[in-house]
């Protein structure tokens, strides 16, 4: 896999060794991190990326030794070392060397690793109901994205893979749908497109952000609700919006076949067309 990766001011072209066992967040998962996409030198809201990294830092309790302009540059710089039409996952991240239970805020390192990571294919994946849940505001530290939360997720898609799906709906703590394991999710009922209400338990992503802006300026209704088990099964689109795969439809609900829809597809486009300006190269 190739890669660029920055640590303690220096580049290197393989993966640093930079925790042991002594330090907080390799025994307390007090990491945090932030995930972009470069496209083919294509890097759509990257600074938001680099900006909500520093919030999630301090969500953890600890100060962020970099400005956002600083964690900017260089991505910008590790993209620029690889190949333009690469297909690269930006993964700028914080860790703490010390503290105890709660980590010392001044104890925070930075570390940035660029790599290839393909688009997934984009012609659709399915997904089932997943018996795990997504954790209130005072459960965990949803404000953040934050490394200890995603074991959760990766039992439901494991468990989703083992049942013949994809990924996984997940419900929050009321029952209510909450996103999927990977990824924030949409559905489409008589032209209108429906979100799950941003209730703090679980990261409204920079990329969901951007389906709302892009569908206003389509004409598209956007609904941010409280949305149930029912309102998945019966609706007329399901897709979703992450940083991985951007805006991909879902083409199987549990024993429900679909077809991606013309929402899904306009927006998509729309989203590619939004990324072309921001080339790097």
């Amino acid at each position: 896999m190739a890669g660029v990766y920055f640590y303690n001011g220096d580049w290197y072209d393989e993966s640093p060794r930079v925790m042991g066992p002594m330090d907080h967040s390799f025994w307390m998962a007090s990491t945090v991190f932030d995930g972009a996409r470069s496209i083919q030198g294509m890097a759509p809201d990257l600074d938001k990326h680099c900006a909500r990294l520093a919030r999630s830092a301090r969500a953890l309790g600890y100060n962020p030794t970099m400005e956002t302009g600083e964690v900017l540059e260089l991505c910008k710089q590790a993209v620029r070392k690889l190949p333009k039409e690469s297909e690269l996952y930006i993964r700028p991240m914080y860790f703490a060397r010390g503290g105890f239970i709660d980590p010392e805020p001044d104890s925070a390192e930075f570390i940035l690793a660029v790599y290839d990571s393909p688009m997934p294919d984009a012609s659709g994946f399915s997904a089932h109901f997943a018996k795990e849940r997504r954790p209130a505001r005072d459960m965990a530290p949803t404000d953040a994205k934050a490394s200890c939360l995603y074991p959760n997720s990766g039992r439901a898609v494991a468990a989703a893979r083992a049942a013949g799906f994809d990924n996984a709906i997940l419900m929050d703590a009321n029952d209510n749908v909450a996103e999927f394991a990977t990824s924030n999710i949409w559905t489409v009922k008589d032209g209108v497109a429906f979100t799950p209400a941003a209730t703090g338990c679980f990261l409204a992503g920079i990329t969901r952000e951007r389906v709302k802006i892009l569908a206003d300026a389509a004409g598209i209704e956007v609904c941010e609700t409280f949305m149930s088990r029912e309102d998945v099964m019966n609706a007329d689109e399901i897709f979703n919006s992450g940083n991985f795969g951007k805006i991909m439809p879902v083409t199987r609900i549990e024993d429900r076949e679909l077809q991606p829809g013309p929402v899904a597809v306009k927006l998509r486009k729309m989203y590619m067309d939004f990324a072309r300006e921001s080339q790097l190269f």
